[in-house]
């Protein structure tokens, strides 16, 4: 699978899956960042996240954003997925010198302790909102489910994301057979089929439910990097270079606005 969501059910288990890919989005965001190879990797995990939760939403113009905060020296991240699928998002922190070019970095040293906000919304409104040292915390603790998240991204020193993939694996409330979320861990990599997945979590006879495409975008654009600019104080704009250029924080792209 490339670029997309699955949506699978075990009827016997009563254990549902869900495993998306979001190599190209995550690739698009990092070189639009300019993104070192460590930050690619938390940026590209962020997005096969928020793509998981994404699964679950209702309304179509509804957005589910993840924030993190850490203690660390990547600071943090933000990221969303759209119902339509499409993904956008930036760490805090694009380089980590200390880190990049020295192999697959030791996530406790980026990032050390931290703290995740889950927010479900639609313009003007918040449908729910969660807070957590974990996304499986989330889970666990905001919404009262048997729950386990397991994202991984394989980034080059090129800055290059080759994979980037996430899998959540829930039992409902009448599983059958014992917890089968708890095994999600053991696997020995999620980078293999859907099926082969499936079978490592002894789950058979698991159907797939639902195929929804994932990509990157953004709401950015020329109209309104110009609003911004024509919003400001006058004494702003005359202070602003010109041109002034507009960077969008959560794409990285920049817009060439006169003033």
């Amino acid at each position: 699978m490339e670029n997309c969501r699955e949506e699978w059910y075990d009827a016997e288990r009563k254990v549902s899956v869900v495993v998306a890919d979001v190599t190209a989005a995550a690739n698009a965001l990092a070189q639009g960042h300019l993104s070192g190879p460590v930050a690619a990797r938390f940026l590209a995990e962020g997005l096969a996240a928020a793509a998981l939760l994404g699964a679950e939403m209702s309304e179509q113009d509804e957005v589910v954003s993840l924030q993190m905060k850490c203690l660390g020296p990547l600071g943090g991240l933000n990221v969303e997925c759209t119902a339509a699928g499409t993904l956008r998002g930036y760490t805090e922190r694009k380089v980590l010198d200390d880190f990049d070019g020295l192999g697959k970095a030791d996530p406790r040293k980026v990032v050390g302790d931290t703290r995740w906000q889950v927010t479900r919304s639609v313009p003007g409104k918040i449908i729910s909102q969660g807070i957590s040292t974990s996304l499986d915390g989330y889970l666990a603790g905001s919404l009262q489910r048997r729950a386990t998240i397991r994202v991984e991204a394989e980034v080059g020193d090129d800055c290059t994301v080759a994979s980037a993939r996430g899998v959540l694996v829930e039992d409902l409330p009448d599983a059958v057979g014992g917890l089968v979320s708890c095994r999600l861990q053991d696997l020995k990599s999620i980078f293999v089929s859907p099926r082969r997945i499936l079978a490592g979590l002894e789950l058979k006879c698991a159907e797939l439910k639902r195929t929804s495409p994932l990509s990157f975008a953004c709401r950015c654009s020329q109209e309104r990097a110009e609003a911004i600019v024509a919003a400001l104080p006058e004494a702003e704009r005359a202070a602003l270079p010109k041109p002034a250029t507009i960077v969008c924080h959560m794409c990285g792209h920049a817009f060439t606005v006169a003033v």
